[in-house]
């Protein structure tokens, strides 16, 4: 099983994969994935513990019939906030805490961004029919 690091690593890369997405460290020890001035997604700090809070309106009733899914807290919850919190010896769906950072990132940047950056696929020209 990876460590608890490792797998914080990976889902701190995953999130900053994001067009426009970047590290900050708002709190000492607390790592967020921003987009524009918006976090995304709480990517927890260190030690034995895995925690990713994010933004999921898809997603979200499935989310909280998970075990280890909280209500996010400070009111973030009425927005669709939610906390995945993992102990050391427990397994971390990784998978699935990628596709909610995705679904977090998607949700944010769509008012955190100006349209034309939030475009994740390159347009392709259609052609057109000769007359």
């Amino acid at each position: 099983m990876p460590s608890a690091k490792a797998i914080r690593d990976q889902l701190r890369a995953h999130a900053l994969k994001h067009p426009e997405a970047w590290s900050d460290e708002p709190w000492p020890g607390d790592h967020v994935a921003k987009v524009g001035k918006k976090i995304f997604a709480f990517l927890g700090g260190e030690g034995p513990d895995v925690s990713v809070g994010v933004k999921l309106p898809r997603s979200l009733l499935f989310a909280r019939t998970q075990s280890f899914v909280t209500k996010m807290g400070y009111g973030m919850d009425k927005s669709g906030w939610v906390i995945a919190r993992f102990g050391k010896s427990e397994d971390v769906p990784v998978a699935l805490l990628k596709s909610w950072i995705d679904e977090s990132y998607e949700t944010v940047a769509a008012t955190a961004l100006p349209k034309r950056a939030r475009a994740t696929k390159p347009t392709v020209p259609t052609k057109r029919r000769a007359t």
